[in-house]
Order: C-alpha cells, then sequence, then structure tokens
C-alpha cells in the first residue's frame, strides 16, 4: 500500500509563482549518489514520449553541489545546470542523497525551502528523504524511505512522521518514496497526477513496468535489528522479541522488560524503529509465519501457534490485511512455483524449524504477490494454482498490452 494524503487541502492548493512552470521537472544530483536512483527521474521525465500518448514534461538536471559528481561504479556526471534551474521548477526531485548520516549542503537546503514556499512540487526518492527532513520540510508530515534507513530517519528527525511500509507516500506538496524501484512507482504515481490513468498507463507500458505494484515494503522486511538500534538499551528487548516470537506475550511485555511505563516503551521504540511497537510485533509475527508455510508442512493452526498468534483467525486476518492473500492460498502459490520435487525442508531449532533468510528460501527469491493473489483467486475459478500460478509470473507481461486493467496497489486519489 502507498499512501495518498488528503488531509492537507492547503498544501494541495498552493499556486506556483509566476516564474515557475507546473511542466517543468529538475532533478537535484549530488556526489556520491546511486546511478539507479539518479536516473529514474531523468528517464520518466526528460524523455519525449509523446507518440505513446505521454505528456510531455521540460527536464532540467541541476547540481546540488560543484562538479563533477561522482556516482555509481566512478562513473562522474556533469550537470548542465546549478541550483538556479530550481528557480524555474513546479517540481523538484531530489533522487538520494549519498549519505545518511552527513548533512546536505546549506546551498542546496536553501534553494528547497525557496522552491516550497513558491509552492513547487517537492519528491525526495529513497534517501532523497533525509535531504527533505534536513530541509524542514517534512517536520509534521508522514514520509517514507528505504525501510532499512526508516528508522535512521525516525531517529534522526523525531517530527517526521515516518512509515517504513509504504512504496510511496504522497502528501500534497512534499512526496517520498522507498528505495530504489519504488522511485518509479512515485514517478508514476506523479503522472498520473498531472495527466490521468491513460497516460500513466502509458508510460507504464514503455517502462515496462506495473501501471501500479501491489502491497507495500512489509513483504522486503527482514528480522535483522535496524544498523542504529545496537548500541541502544531498547536492543536487548527487540533481540527478546524476535527470539520468542513462538510466545504469546504482547506490548506490554515487552515494556515490562525494557522497565518502561507503556507510553514511554511506544515513543522510544518508533523513535528507533520508525515504527509503532505493536504493529512491528504483528509483522515479524506475519513474516515468521510466511517462512514456515515457505519451509515447513505444519497446518495454519500450527502456524498461527509457532508464530505467537492467539488463535488462526488472528493469524488469516493479519496475513491478508499484510499480504493480501490467505495463509493457505499463499502456501499452495508458493509451492506451485517451486520446481517440482523441491520440497520444503524442516531443520529443527530450539523452538522449531531454524528459518532461513529470505535469499535462502527459493534460489529466485520468494513468489511474488501477485503470484500468490493469482492462485488465490483460482482457488475459487477452477483454474489450477499451478497454471494460476506461472501465469502470473512467466506471463506477467500480460499487464503491459493496452488496454488491460492495472492492478490497483495504492492508496490514491487517481
Amino acid at each position: 500500500m502507498s499512501h495518498d494524503s488528503t488531509a492537507a487541502p492547503e498544501a494541495a492548493a498552493r499556486k506556483l509563482s509566476g516564474r515557475r512552470r507546473k511542466e517543468i521537472v529538475a532533478v537535484l544530483l549530488f556526489s556520491g549518489g546511486p546511478i539507479f536512483e539518479s536516473s529514474i527521474p531523468l528517464s520518466v521525465f526528460g524523455i519525449d514520449r509523446q507518440d505513446a500518448g505521454v505528456p510531455r514534461y521540460r527536464l532540467l538536471v541541476a547540481a546540488g553541489e560543484e562538479g563533477p559528481l561522482r556516482t555509481t561504479g566512478g562513473l562522474e556526471l556533469t550537470a548542465p545546470h546549478g541550483l538556479e534551474a530550481i528557480s524555474r521548477a513546479g517540481t523538484v526531485v531530489v533522487p538520494a542523497w549519498r549519505s545518511i548520516t552527513s548533512p546536505p549542503p546549506e546551498e542546496a537546503l536553501d534553494a528547497l525551502r525557496r522552491a516550497h514556499e513558491e509552492g513547487a512540487r517537492i519528491v525526495g526518492l529513497c534517501t532523497g528523504a533525509f535531504v527533505l527532513a534536513a530541509a524542514g520540510l517534512l517536520d509534521g508530515r508522514p514520509a517514507t524511505t528505504h525501510w532499512m534507513y526508516a528508522p535512521t530517519l525516525a531517529k534522526r528527525y523525531p517530527s517526521v512522521h515516518v512509515d517504513p511500509r509504504e512504496l510511496f507516500v504522497d502528501d500534497g506538496d512534499v512526496l517520498t518514496s522507498a528505495g530504489t524501484a519504488a522511485g518509479i512507482d512515485l514517478c508514476l504515481h506523479i503522472v498520473r497526477s498531472d495527466h490521468g490513468n491513460e497516460a500513466a498507463g502509458a508510460l507504464a507500458r514503455r517502462l515496462v513496468v506495473p501501471p501500479r505494484r501491489t502491497g507495500g515494503q512489509e513483504r522486503y522486511l527482514d528480522r535483522s535489528l535496524p544498523e542504529e538500534i545496537g548500541a541502544d538499551p531498547l536492543a536487548e528487548v527487540v533481540a527478546w522479541a524476535l527470539e520468542h516470537l513462538h510466545e504469546q506475550f504482547d506490548v506490554e511485555t515487552l515494556a515490562a522488560r525494557a522497565y518502561m511505563s507503556r507510553r514511554t516503551f511506544d515513543r522510544r521504540f518508533r523513535s528507533l524503529t520508525g515504527s509503532a511497537p505493536l504493529q512491528w510485533l504483528i509483522t515479524q509475527r506475519v513474516l515468521q509465519a510466511q517462512r514456515l508455510l515457505e519451509t515447513s508442512d505444519y497446518s495454519v493452526d500450527e502456524v498461527a501457534g509457532r508464530c505467537g498468534f492467539r488463535s488462526p483467525v488472528a493469524l488469516r486476518g493479519h496475513f491478508r490485511r499484510q499480504l493480501g492473500s490467505s495463509p493457505a492460498a499463499y502456501r499452495a502459490a508458493y509451492r506451485a512455483r517451486r520446481p517440482q520435487g523441491d520440497k520444503p525442508a524442516e531443520m529443527e531449532g530450539p523452538t522449531g524449524p531454524a528459518l532461513p533468510g529470505p535469499a535462502a528460501l527459493h534460489p529466485e527469491g520468494p513468489v511474488p504477490l501477485q503470484s500468490r493473489r493469482a492462485a488465490a483467486n483460482a482457488v475459487g475459478s477452477g483454474t489450477s494454482l499451478s497454471t494460476a500460478a506461472t501465469a502470473s509470473v512467466d506471463g506477467s507481461r500480460e499487464m503491459y498490452v493496452t488496454g488491460r486493467a492495472s492492478v490497483p496497489g495504492q492508496r490514491s486519489g487517481t
């Protein structure tokens, strides 16, 4: 899921100053930024695709600091414009920032603040959210970034409402996205907001990507502790929770182990992880259930018990809300995608099967959510699970054919 805020009518109604043009998009590049994220807005807004029905934008690539700008693989870039180009743009995109621990150049932050004051739409892709936060543009707002960096963003800028679950967050005049490919999702959303579904669909077909992706970042989260939590006193409590997910305990139990009141624990936990403790705990239990469904033959009832859910009904409800599928359909789709004869291995540990990391579950990685949903839909339609899963994965090109219905994947007003 991705968040399109409707709680900021004033931001949405802001008008551009006279010197700015809505069709002009400025992309702000810094040295050390990854080339993939940097290339996304250049490709979306900088190539003339009017022959495919995509309205044209005017792209201005601006250097946020003195060049040459070094990027992935030691490449050097020379931007044709400096910060002055931002003064003409109706949209300013910061595709990435080189370090989540170092402050961006003050001159670039001032330019972003002026652009925002003059009505420009400001966009941060992946770690670009850290630049927007440093400029004060995310204060009191919902935002997201790569799930791995969300705890750092929440800790460093406590006034930002960080949600690590979203692919992107649209808060009217300030937008942020999760990591890497989620930048494509947000750029498509911008085109959709500006020119409608047909234009966004035409662009998606050209890029050979889904017009709207389903789900959020939850299925990419892992069990590792956030990088900056290691030295914090709460780290021991978080580690204990991860080791005892098979037991039934609640947030009050965790607060007691931390010798804190529930209110204090909630506040400290959110500042460290970017997530409310209850939502974090539920997400970890669902992740545990995913692994057991993929790697064991336990029944759904047994999986619920081994993941700390009080009942199979609770597991099914949370599982469906987070992954859009029932546990049974998820397992069926996963197994339909596995090579024949490749049965799940059960490696007994002290508390049940040892759970391998996501990359070890399958040589091709976990089955995409679309495959899981296709298999679930096939149950009621008479289509075989194997056929449904294969069609969804191996025949996914069908979604890019003109006129084919898109799969809704964001909370969006469009």
